[in-house]
């Protein structure tokens, strides 16, 4: 679970457009596409209809593992990392190790330096025990979550 900027929100509708423009072009050729478990099953038809297709389809179109059909499958998980290996020379980090779940640290980190409850960033990292939340505490020098002495808001 994450939360998503409002500034992003006309790319992912123009991702969802440009989604749906490859699902009619699909269907106009008979090509489907992978749905999660049994779905495709229960629901045959539903690779015709927008609210199934991927955000992020596939380049291509291949055989399905299971039916044999024609379909097309969602961005492989790979892609992100391999355009971040390819990203990261062209913005001059070259010398610090950096990859997909570093966004997700700087996540959290940023949201305890911002002011954020350790709760609420607990809930949105997913885990379990605060005490794995509080490591990234550590890591921003604010053991006590960011709590000052009363001493240093006093007037002098």
């Amino acid at each position: 679970m994450t939360i998503l900027s409002p500034s992003l929100r006309a790319n992912i509708e123009a991702a969802m457009a440009n989604a749906v423009e490859i699902q009619k072009m699909d269907n106009a050729q008979g090509v489907g596409h992978s749905l999660p478990r049994a779905l495709g099953r229960k629901y045959p038809n539903a690779f015709r209809q927008p609210a199934w297709m991927f955000i992020f389809p596939s380049s291509g179109i291949c055989n399905h593992p299971v039916t044999g059909n024609v379909c097309r499958h969602h961005l492989h998980d790979s892609v992100p990392r391999k355009a971040l290996k390819k990203a990261l020379p062209k913005a001059g980090i070259v010398n610090k190790r950096v990859n997909c779940h570093t966004f997700r640290h700087s996540f959290a980190t940023e949201l305890l330096r911002s002011g954020r409850d350790i709760r609420t960033v607990q809930e949105l990292l997913g885990h379990s025990n605060v005490a794995t939340t509080q490591i990234y505490t550590h890591v921003i020098g604010q053991h006590f979550a960011g709590t000052e002495s009363p001493l240093d808001r006093l007037s002098t």
